[in-house]
């Protein structure tokens, strides 16, 4: 996610209600923007777009039953079919006109919680900073999520998640990951935690405070156990050295005769004895499954005796045991594959398959509901008028 700077904007709050509608007959995706039924509903947020992280974040949010309406630029035309989008009351908003502005603070005045992604600074040059929307609104959870966070030398830097998590110690096979780690793990899921932390709070205080969310921060929470492991002598620097990082010959990825690939993580004595058994590994060397000084040799042997089936012919023999197995698949095949078949892992809505809300309530079930353009007097007057 790059960050983004001032946003864009014409004249005047625009947006009509529509209609919602149902995409599929799956319970979780059912309600569209009529009756909330998660756990937060009844908890208002306001959210200023953006781009990756953030409208995830507030996906998540709004899967679990909050309300929330996304101030957008005019003229943006927001896909309110969207998978990141989905949940929201979309309203177009020229930020750079005083009485938008003004607007943007009534709806704040009454709202639980606002989420922004801008550059540090740029909230703050459009009268919407920290200091003027909690004098407004003293119970507010103002949730500020970027790269590099709000303070720091690098602070109004641009970046994406590559960049932000090369500085944490997170290295690995020098080739782009998916931006799961920073954008998506030390940033989507650091604010949507710290927000409903510093909701509970407010709730008992009264008073709502700042949350800066930067995903460098995130992404060097993630690596504490490996922090920990270094202090013990348990983890080495050199890359593909360590049991978890791809050196241990039990721990990784190999390809099959077929040219797709398998994963295991047969660590304990006893899921390790278990592969040995289903692989038929009777060599010798393999009795010394600690002995880091032979794992390259016998990363090499796992190689050729994988090679020698078929993903599917492993998967047969292994799945479901306690090897610690799992076939490596492809987004198209993992919608298919039995486990996450059975527990509807993923659900269609308008003829877009996506995953469906996590994590599951049993009382209070989250929903993927539909956005819908608003109108922002009719929500500020919804809000004002007592919950």
């Amino acid at each position: 996610m790059i960050e983004r700077g001032t946003p864009q904007g014409v004249t005047k709050a625009q947006g009509a209600n529509v209609t919602d509608t149902v995409a599929t007959n799956d319970p979780q995706s059912r309600a569209a923007t009529q009756a909330a039924t998660g756990p937060l509903k009844g908890v208002r947020i306001v959210e200023f777009a953006g781009i990756g992280p953030g409208p995830f974040a507030c996906m998540m949010l709004a899967d679990m039953g909050a309300e929330v309406v996304t101030l957008d630029r005019v003229g943006a035309k927001k896909n309110l079919k969207s998978i990141a989008g989905r949940g929201r009351k979309v309203v177009e908003l020229d930020l750079k006109d005083k009485a938008s502005i003004a607007q943007a603070l009534d709806l704040l005045s009454n709202a639980d919680v606002l989420i922004e992604g801008f550059r540090p600074g740029v909230m703050e040059r459009l009268g919407l900073g920290p200091d003027v929307v909690l004098a407004r609104n003293p119970r507010l959870v103002y949730g500020r999520m970027t790269g590099w966070g709000q303070t720091g030398p690098l602070a109004s830097a641009a970046g994406h998640d590559i960049n932000y998590i090369s500085i944490t110690g997170n290295r690995d096979k020098p080739v782009p990951p998916l931006n799961l780690v920073g954008d998506f793990g030390g940033g989507a899921l650091y604010v949507v935690v710290g927000v409903l932390a510093a909701l509970i709070e407010a709730g008992k205080s009264g008073k709502g405070q700042v949350v800066d969310a930067a995903m460098c921060d995130g992404a060097a929470s993630l690596m504490s156990m490996f922090f920990d492991m270094t202090a013990m002598g348990r983890w080495r620097e050199q890359r593909e050295s360590n049991m978890l990082d791809g050196g241990a010959h039990f721990y990784g990825v190999y390809e099959c005769k077929d040219g797709k690939f398998i994963s295991i993580g047969s660590i304990e004595p006893q899921f390790y004895a278990l592969l040995r058994k289903l692989a038929g590994l009777t060599d010798a060397d393999f009795d010394a499954q600690m002995d880091a000084k032979g794992w390259p040799s016998l990363k090499d042997k796992l190689n050729k005796v994988f090679k020698t089936k078929t993903r599917a012919e492993w998967t047969a023999i292994m799945e479901g045991s306690d090897v610690c197995f799992a076939p490596i698949l492809t987004m198209s095949e993992a919608t298919k594959h039995p486990h996450m078949v059975a527990r509807k892992v993923f659900i269609e809505r308008h003829g877009v398959t996506q995953p469906a809300p996590a994590p599951r309530f049993s009382r209070t079930p989250s929903a993927a509901r539909d956005a819908a353009s608003a109108d922002i007097g009719e929500i500020t007057g919804a809000w004002s008028g007592g919950r």
